[in-house]
C-alpha cells in the first residue's frame, strides 16, 4: 500500500493535468488536508496550503494568467463572451483588456460557427428563430450578436 501523497505532490500532480485557479487548487487541496482535531498538523492545514500556494506562485508552477488563457482557449470555440466572463468570475478572475478585445472582435464569427454546426439552415418560422436564438443565448452570446447571426442566416436563404 502506498503512503498518501503530500500536499505539495498532490498540488503538482493536479497542475500537471491542467491549469487551475488559486481558488480551485486551494479548494481541492483542502479536501485532502488532515482534518483530525487531535493532529497538530491538521489544525493549521489552511495555513500550510496558503504557504504552498505562495510557493507554487513564486516558482511559476501556478499562474492565474495561464489559467485565464487556457480557459479562454478551451471555451472560445463553443461559448460567447458572457459565458466565458461568468466562468472566470466563478474563479475570482477577469479577462485582461487584450483578451477581452480579441474575444469581442471574434464573437460574431464564433457565434456563426456555433450556429452553423448546430443548425446550418435558416429558421423556417418565428418559433424556430426563437429556439435558435435561445440556443445561442444559452451559450453566452450577446443579444446583438445573436440578432446579427439570425439576420445573416435569413439573408443567406
Amino acid at each position: 500500500m502506498r503512503p498518501p501523497l503530500s500536499l505539495k505532490s498532490r498540488a503538482l500532480q493536479l497542475l500537471a493535468q491542467r491549469e487551475h485557479s488559486v481558488a480551485e487548487l486551494r479548494r481541492k487541496l483542502l479536501r485532502h488536508a488532515p482534518d483530525d482535531a487531535d493532529d497538530p498538523e491538521g489544525a493549521d492545514a489552511a495555513a500550510r496550503i496558503d504557504e504552498l500556494i505562495a510557493w507554487l506562485l513564486a516558482h511559476k508552477h501556478l499562474s492565474e494568467e495561464r489559467f485565464v488563457e487556457s480557459r479562454v482557449h478551451a471555451r472560445a470555440a463553443r461559448y460567447g463572451n458572457l459565458r466565458i466572463r461568468q466562468e472566470l468570475a466563478q474563479h475570482g478572475l477577469a479577462l485582461g483588456t487584450d483578451a477581452a478585445q480579441a474575444l469581442r472582435d471574434s464573437e460574431l464569427e464564433r457565434a456563426l460557427q456555433v450556429w452553423q454546426r448546430k443548425y446550418g439552415t435558416p429558421p423556417a418560422d418565428a418559433t424556430e428563430r426563437a429556439r435558435q436564438s435561445r440556443f445561442l443565448a444559452q451559450r453566452g452570446f450577446s443579444p446583438e450578436v445573436i440578432a446579427r447571426v439570425m439576420r445573416r442566416a435569413e439573408q443567406a436563404d
